[in-house]
């Protein structure tokens, strides 16, 4: 499967605060994953999947948060694929520290500045397969912003774009 060319993108979402109710309990938290297993599904009603590691945080976290968002990566945007894809990494709150991003309005999950798409999301259905549980989103809402240059790829277990 490395011989098949995918395109990266960042999946984001918003995790609740502990206690909404209790002014001193700590926000909610943003959380963000590289994907490469992402694609449309349906234009009508517009769906989309995405493959997460079963037992990852990032599938563990939209179990319970049914809104999530998507921002397709440019070539540009290498370096926040990979800050998202390191095993062992930091809290999702530092790596989201200094990358521009917008609040997505109908999901409140981090939109990436500078991405050559962006699609905000609700689960419609849940899939075990394998060692992965496949996540198709309904798409609420798409934009596409007025990003320069071509698509990050992921190909031969290396990222890429076109030349």
């Amino acid at each position: 499967m490395s011989r098949l060319a995918g395109g990266v993108v960042l999946v984001t979402a918003r995790e609740a605060a502990l206690d909404p109710d209790d002014p001193g309990s700590p926000e909610g938290e943003n959380a963000g994953m590289t994907a490469t297993a992402f694609l449309s599904v349906s234009l009508d009603p517009p769906l989309v999947l995405v493959s997460l590691r079963t037992g990852s945080r990032m599938d563990d976290l939209l179990d319970e948060q049914p809104l999530w968002a998507v921002s397709v990566l440019s070539e540009s945007q290498r370096h926040i694929a990979g800050r998202f894809a390191m095993k062992g990494r930091l809290s999702d709150r530092l790596l989201f520290e200094d990358i521009p991003y917008t609040r997505g309005e109908a999901t409140d999950a981090p939109l990436v500045g500078g991405a050559l798409a962006a699609l905000e999301c609700r689960t419609e259905q849940r899939v075990e397969a394998g060692d992965h549980t496949l996540v198709i989103g309904r798409v609420l809402h798409a934009r596409v912003p007025d990003a320069e240059g071509g698509p990050l790829l992921y190909f031969k277990g290396r990222y890429r774009h076109l030349d």
